[in-house]
This record gives C-alpha cells, sequence and structure tokens, in this order.
C-alpha cells in the first residue's frame, strides 16, 4: 500500500479501511496535506476500470466547466497526471476526502426526500451533458428484457430440485411478464430520454450532514455505475432500498411493509428536480420505475438461486431465494400504493 501512497506524493499519517460498501476496498487516508479517499476497483465485477475513470473524469471535467460549485467527488491525479492506479493488478483512484456521513437505515421520510432529491439533482445538474461520452461500464445492468431471458434459461436449465421446490415464485414471476412488456414499449418511446443515470441509488450512496440539528444529503458518492439510462432506474432503485424499513435479506416477510409515507417523500423529493425534465409519457411510467426495479430484483436473485449461486453467491443454503421471496413480497406490498 505503501507504494501507492508514494505515486500520489503523501505522507500518511495514518489510514483505515471503511466497511460500507460490498464491491470495492475503500480507505480512509490522513495525510499531512490533507484527508483522502482510497479505493480498488473490484474488477472481476467491473471488468473495465478504465471505463469507470473515464466517465468520471468526463463528468468531472463538465462540472468544473459548467457547475464548479457543485459537490463531486472529483478525482486526485497521481503525480503524473493519472487518476487510475494499476499496481500487482489491483485498480486505485483516489479522491478529496468529503467530510459526512451515510447512512444505511433509514429512520424517516425525511431522509428519503434528501435522498431522491440529491439523485435527482445529480441528474438534473448533468442534463446538458452529452450521455454518448459515457461508456456501459456493467452492459445491459438494468436490460429487463435480458433478465428476463436469463430467468427462463435458469428455470429449464438450472438445479432440477431447487426448480422443482421454487415453483410458487417461478410462477408469479412469470405470470408478471407484462412488466417485461411495458419496459419494452417504454425504451422504444418517443418521448423517453437517456440521461446521465447513477444506476445504484441505495440510501448508502448519499453523503448526510447535520447543520444546526437539521440532516441534509449533501453529495452522492459511489459513481461506478454511472452511465447513460433512463429515470426508472434511479427512482426504482430508491422505491426498492429505501420505501421498507429491512432490506432484501430479511426473512421475516412479515416486516417488509412499504411505507406510504416515505413513498409521498421519495416522489416530493426527485420531481423538486426533475418534474420539468421528464415527458408526460415518462411521468406516466413513475411508479413503474418500483414495479420495474423490484421484479427485476426478484428475477436475478431468483436465477442465481437456480444456477447455483454463481453470481451473488450465498453466505447459507438458500440465500438467494430468501432474497428472491423477500423482493416477491415487496412487490406485493409496493402494489397496493397504487
Amino acid at each position: 500500500m505503501q507504494a501507492v501512497f508514494t505515486l500520489y506524493g503523501w505522507q500518511v499519517s495514518s489510514y483505515e479501511p471503511i466497511q460500507q460498501g460490498l464491491i470495492n476496498s475503500t480507505y480512509s487516508i490522513q495525510t499531512s496535506n490533507g484527508n483522502f479517499i482510497l479505493q480498488s476497483i473490484n474488477h472481476r465485477i467491473f471488468k473495465s476500470p478504465s471505463a469507470i475513470d473515464d466517465n468520471t473524469n468526463a463528468i468531472s471535467k463538465y462540472l468544473q466547466k459548467n457547475n464548479p460549485n457543485y459537490l463531486f467527488t472529483h478525482l486526485v491525479p497521481t503525480l503524473n497526471g493519472n487518476t487510475l492506479v494499476n499496481w500487482e493488478g489491483a485498480y486505485y483512484r483516489a479522491f478529496h476526502k468529503i467530510e459526512g456521513y451515510a447512512l444505511s437505515v433509514l429512520e424517516n421520510e425525511n431522509q428519503v426526500e434528501e435522498a431522491a432529491q440529491q439523485f435527482a439533482g445529480f441528474t438534473s445538474t448533468l442534463k446538458n451533458f452529452n450521455v454518448a461520452q459515457l461508456k456501459d461500464t456493467l452492459p445491459d445492468f438494468h436490460n429487463l428484457d435480458l433478465r428476463y431471458h436469463q430467468f427462463s434459461e435458469a428455470i429449464i436449465k438450472g438445479n432440477a430440485q431447487r426448480i422443482t421446490d421454487t415453483q410458487d415464485a417461478i410462477s408469479f414471476l412469470a405470470s408478471h411478464k407484462k412488466y417485461v412488456d411495458i419496459y419494452n414499449h417504454f425504451i422504444e418511446h418517443a418521448e423517453v430520454k437517456k440521461r446521465v443515470t447513477h444506476h445504484d441509488t441505495k440510501i448508502s450512496n448519499v453523503l448526510f450532514q447535520k447543520k444546526e440539528g437539521i440532516e441534509k444529503a449533501i453529495c452522492v458518492i459511489d459513481l461506478d455505475t454511472v452511465m447513460a439510462g433512463y429515470f426508472i432506474s434511479d427512482v426504482g432503485d430508491i422505491c426498492r432500498t429505501c420505501l421498507c424499513a429491512v432490506s432484501e435479506e430479511e426473512k421475516d416477510l412479515n416486516k417488509v411493509v412499504v411505507d406510504p409515507a416515505k413513498w409521498k417523500s421519495l416522489e416530493k423529493g426527485y420531481l423538486h428536480f426533475m418534474q420539468d425534465e421528464l415527458s408526460d409519457f415518462e411521468r406516466d411510467h413513475f411508479f413503474y420505475a418500483g414495479q420495474f426495479m423490484i421484479y427485476m430484483q426478484a428475477l436475478r436473485f431468483l436465477s442465481d438461486h437456480l444456477n447455483n449461486d454463481i453470481y451473488y453467491g450465498a453466505k447459507y443454503e438458500g440465500q438467494n431465494l430468501v432474497r428472491t421471496l423477500n423482493q416477491i413480497r415487496l412487490l406485493e406490498q409496493y402494489n397496493k400504493l397504487n
């Protein structure tokens, strides 16, 4: 690690790992010249770290020119001017540390509104950015048509016993294929626009600060999945991760309940910046965004379960089935809002 510090010219007084986050390895670095975040990109998941680097730098350059006061995690270059470092087979990048905290659990609807507003503000601030510049860091990440195709293959070629044991879940997801049809119609519609989209809008990807006792969201973080995409991806993932008090790991399905007040806060927060950016057709699909994302995640969890947990893995037998049933329950509860 010291060799990486030297590349940046840092005189490091201390450093420690940050445990939050599942994909990349992240460190808080204290130096005589300020505090930094150093992160190792998981290139088993992100096959092209240079694409992430290019995207972040393209957005950074745009913001520095057009909105220099926007709080953004600009990359810190090495002494040689590089913002991506390949050292011993690992890829590193650094940011100036922004003082704030991330939440892993939502306590109130104000936090939902603040988070939704930050994600919407990110897209809105970049509304004139040329999204054609962005590279796909995870191709087809939110392609629901593809995810249904993978599900269809899994229920034929997957683990035979698991297929037998999950017929109820398989039938439920197959019976809701209408969400795939809506998706295919949506993305082909003339009024639908590709924008700068975060694609991972869980609560932990927003930094908060408390000012005079008031909790405010200040900055969007974790930009690895930023690509050209559709607003339903961001709104959908906020719905999936912020409307329920428990996570996708919860086994007690009675605890999987959607809070209507949080839904109203989500809608208010996101539309604060995006109301005038969305077309009438897109606005008509605002509620669908939650259906789209929750359904897709249920498909992915069940497909992985049937394929013997080759993507998400499983810390215990049947974990991806637990996640599947959790998301099915979440979808049922979400639909009660409409």
